[in-house]
């Protein structure tokens, strides 16, 4: 930092610098807290807690073009140890051989339906085709790709069994493909970054987004907000949000697991964060009017988190600017930035991202077994995630702005890792 700068620019860098570090504290004692609260005695996750009247739940899955992951996807699903249930696989719009493969299979289990759309119209309109067609209230909602753990259901079905307002409850997703280094890192942020934020924000009242590749809903809940919206590129984080908006609560079960493919390669992690940003811009740019309300006031808090967030990421565009512009220019001593390094503070944020990760550790030996191993490619990481988050907000907020209104959200294959 140059010490001749301007106020406005200490205060910048200022807030680039402590912005990260006060986040890491809040995940960090809103998760032990959460878990200290109601995980470290907590029953096992095989054995879920007792239900004298299991009610009846329909597993959607909405698939396209998971002709190579469909027969694990849904033998898992047809694996629950629940008692009563069917899986309804929506087949939407493929053009490789799902349709057929989920046709062999419904032959075969008695338990499973199968719903054909004749084309592309987006995850969201697929999940809505399948409420529809389920019979039961209460849905239990996978991706195509997903493994459910054979004990998902009932904590999740319980959790919405315990209150009339519980509107949805949102699961733990964990990585399947460990071979490389980006796998091994996204372990780690699945435990110490994701599930610590959702174990905080749980705590603090309200849940930014529920995880879109495994959560169980009420469906009357869903009936009152409209389902799920099909103009929206992240249909879990604007779900998530309308029904909070209507005074539903939305819960964390971390026994809820269910194992995931996710990207192995830049370009595929990318477009899927810069997918995720965008949403979370269209979200914002949606539904902040509907916030103010007095009786709104319990989604503030998630509200302001995320303002600072993309506040965060255009103060860090803006430093980095004048950096380069400095490169090439002679600027006013007020507004010159020496450097990027971070110096002593690389030291800070290397301290407190070790007591990030022995926090998550601490918090998910309970779910798997040998996950410390991945934390050794752990140590730089909470550095590239603010690096990344910071990309794909500056990259996302002018794509969800020019975005045009009523834009179907059509499938598009993610990068499910190297094969």
């Amino acid at each position: 930092m140059n010490p001749a700068a301007s106020p406005l620019l200490t205060a910048l860098f200022q807030f680039a610098f402590f912005y990260p570090i006060v986040m890491s504290f809040f995940w960090i004692s809103g998760g032990l807290y959460y878990y200290f609260r109601r995980e470290r005695h907590a029953r096992p996750r095989t054995d879920p807690p007792p239900m004298s009247d299991a009610p009846f739940v329909s597993i959607l899955i909405p698939c396209h073009n998971e002709g190579d992951h469909v027969h694990e996807t849904i033998g898992a699903a047809l694996a629950q140890r629940y008692p009563d249930f069917e899986v309804i696989a929506i087949n939407d719009g493929s053009r490789d051989d799902t349709g057929e493969k989920l046709n062999r299979l419904a032959a075969q289990h008695d338990r499973l339906r199968v719903v054909h759309l004749d084309r592309n119209l987006g995850k969201a309109n697929a999940m809505r085709m399948g409420a529809l067609a389920a019979r039961a209230e209460y849905l239990v909602c996978i991706d195509g790709d997903a493994l459910l753990d054979e004990f998902a259901t009932h904590w999740m079905v319980w959790h919405l069994c315990q209150g009339a307002r519980v509107g949805a409850v949102t699961g733990n997703p964990r990585i399947r493909n460990r071979s490389t280094l980006l796998g091994r890192l996204q372990v780690g942020e699945f435990s110490s970054i994701i599930g610590m934020i959702k174990r905080a924000q749980r705590v603090y009242g309200r849940i930014f987004t529920v995880s879109g590749v495994i959560c169980a809903f009420r469906r009357s809940a869903l009936h009152r907000i409209g389902y799920w919206s099909d103009s929206m590129v992240t249909e879990d984080i604007d779900i998530s949000w309308r029904l909070q908006i209507d005074h539903w609560d939305i819960r964390y079960e971390p026994n809820a697991m269910c194992f995931i493919l996710m990207p192995e390669t830049l370009k595929g992690l990318w477009k899927q964060r810069l997918r995720w940003a965008q949403g979370g811009v269209e979200v914002l740019l949606r539904h902040t009017r509907d916030l103010f309300s007095w009786r709104k006031r319990r989604m503030w808090a998630v509200l302001a988190e995320y303002v600072m967030s993309v506040g965060w990421a255009y103060i860090m565009a803006f430093i980095i600017a004048l950096w380069a512009l400095g490169l090439f220019v002679e600027l006013p001593e007020q507004l010159r930035v020496t450097t990027l390094l971070p110096s002593w503070h690389g030291v800070i944020l290397a301290l407190i991202c070790l007591l990030q990760f022995a926090a998550s550790i601490i918090i998910d030996r309970r779910y798997e077994t040998g996950v410390g191993r991945n934390y050794y490619w752990m140590i730089w990481y909470p550095m590239a995630y603010w690096l990344l988050s910071f990309a794909t907000t500056v990259t996302a907020v002018p794509k969800a702005l020019l975005k045009r209104r009523g834009t179907r959200a059509t499938w598009v294959s993610p990068d499910r890792g190297l094969r």
